[in-house]
C-alpha cells in the first residue's frame, strides 16, 4: 500500500531536480517498517510466556509490552508506575487471569477500561487440571494416557485424593492450576485466542497476525514432538519440585512428579514441613529435587541432605530467560533438558 507523503516532504520533492527523485524512494522504503510499527496497537502482556506467544504473532507489526519482566514472579509482583501507565495506554491487554496474576485484577478494572482485555485462561480448547492443594506425594502411577495424534488429554483423569477433593468452586478462575502454558497444546489454544483478539482490535494487520499464528502453530507441534523424545528415557523416574507448577508438563509427557516442597511459593514451608519432605524423599526414592531461580533454592539442599537425591533447577516462569518470541521454546526445552540431565544420571 502506498502512503501519502506529508506536506513538508511534498515541498522538498517539488524543489528537487527530477533526477534526484528516485534517490528519495530509498529512505522512504527503509522507514516503511518503522511506520508500520508506529501504526500497531499498543499491546500489553502480563508474564514472559504470554509475552512470547504474543510477540511471535505480532512479528513484523509491532512489539508488545511486558509487565512482569526480569526475574520477577507473578506470585509476588507489585505493580510499578510505568506498568500502570502502560495499562492505561493499552488498546489490548493479555493476561492468564486472576488465578495467577492476582495483582492485576483491580488495576485492570481501574486502568484498562478502554482496552480489549483477554484472559487467556478462557481460551477455547484449554485443558484445565485441578489445583493440588496441600502438595501431593503419591507416586503418579495412574497418569492419564495421551493421544499423540490429536494432542488431547483425558482431562477428567485425576491423581489420588484429588478426585475426591471438593474445591468449593465451579470450573472458573481459581479452581484449576493456572500454569497452563506448560503444555504446548494449551499454548496453541492461547495463541488462537491471541490471534482472534488482535485481528478484532487491528483488522488492518489481520493477514500478518494470521500468517504468524500458522507458523507458531507448526513450531509448537514440532516442539511437542521434540520434548516427548527428550524426556522419554527418564519419564518413569520420580522427582520432587519446589512448588506445584508442573502438572501440565507432567500430564502431557507422562513424567512422575512425586510431590512439591510447597504448593504456592508465597508460602515458604516451616521446619516441620521441610523435615517431613526430607523423609518423603527417602521413602519415595525420589531421584532429583528441583529448585526454582526466584525462590529459596537453599531449601532444596536441606531436603536432599543425607539422601541419594540430586538437585536441579527448573524455571517454569522463564525468570532467567530473555523476553521475546523465542522465549517460550527456550523455556520448554530448558525444563525438558533440566529433567533429562538430572534424572538420567540418577
Amino acid at each position: 500500500m502506498k502512503r501519502a507523503l506529508g506536506p513538508a516532504l511534498k515541498i522538498s520533492v517539488l524543489r528537487m531536480p527530477a533526477l534526484a527523485i528516485p534517490v528519495l524512494a530509498i529512505p522512504t522504503l527503509l522507514f516503511s517498517g518503522t511506520m508500520r510499527a508506529a501504526d500497531a496497537p499498543i499491546v500489553v502482556t502480563s508474564i514472559k510466556p504470554i509475552h512470547s506467544l504474543v510477540s511471535a504473532i505480532m512479528q513484523g507489526v509491532g512489539e508488545p509490552e511486558l509487565i512482569v519482566d526480569g526475574s520477577a514472579s507473578p506470585h509476588t509482583y507489585n505493580l510499578k508506575p510505568s506498568n500502570a501507565r502502560a495499562l492505561q495506554d493499552a488498546k489490548v491487554i493479555f493476561w492468564v487471569g486472576p488465578g495467577l496474576e492476582a495483582f492485576l485484577e483491580k488495576p485492570l478494572q481501574a486502568l484498562g477500561s478502554d482496552a480489549s482485555i483477554a484472559a487467556l485462561d478462557d481460551a477455547p480448547g484449554l485443558v484445565k487440571l485441578p489445583f493440588r492443594e496441600g502438595g501431593a506425594f503419591e507416586a503418579h502411577d495412574d497418569a492419564p494416557e495421551h493421544d499423540s495424534a490429536s494432542g488431547h488429554h483425558e482431562a477428567e483423569a485425576t491423581h489420588g485424593a484429588e478426585a475426591d477433593h471438593d474445591h468449593g468452586h465451579d470450573d472458573d478462575h481459581g479452581a484449576f492450576d493456572t500454569h497452563l502454558w506448560l503444555d504446548p497444546m494449551n499454548a496453541k489454544a492461547m495463541a488462537a485466542m491471541i490471534t482472534t483478539t488482535l485481528v478484532a482490535a487491528d483488522p488492518a494487520n489481520a493477514l500478518a497476525y494470521q500468517g504468524n499464528a500458522k507458523a507458531l502453530d507448526d513450531r509448537l507441534d514440532a516442539l511437542d514432538t521434540e520434548i516427548k523424545s527428550m524426556v522419554a528415557p527418564v519419564k518413569d523416574k520420580p522427582f520432587i519440585v519446589f512448588h506445584d507448577a508442573y502438572q501440565y508438563f507432567e500430564h502431557r509427557y507422562g513424567i512422575r512428579v512425586s510431590g512439591s516442597i510447597t504448593v504456592s511459593p508465597e508460602t515458604i514451608p516451616g521446619a516441620e514441613r521441610v523435615s517431613e519432605i526430607h523423609r518423603k524423599v527417602g521413602e519415595l526414592g525420589a531421584t532429583c529435587v528441583f529448585a526454582e531461580p526466584q525462590f529459596e533454592p537453599r531449601l532444596v539442599n536441606v531436603v536432599i541432605e543425607g539422601t541419594r537425591a540430586k538437585s536441579g533447577v527448573l524455571d517454569p516462569e522463564a525468570a532467567t530467560l530473555k523476553a521475546g518470541p523465542d522465549l517460550y521454546f527456550n523455556l520448554m526445552r530448558g525444563i525438558a533438558n533440566s529433567m533429562k540431565d538430572c534424572l538420567s544420571g540418577a
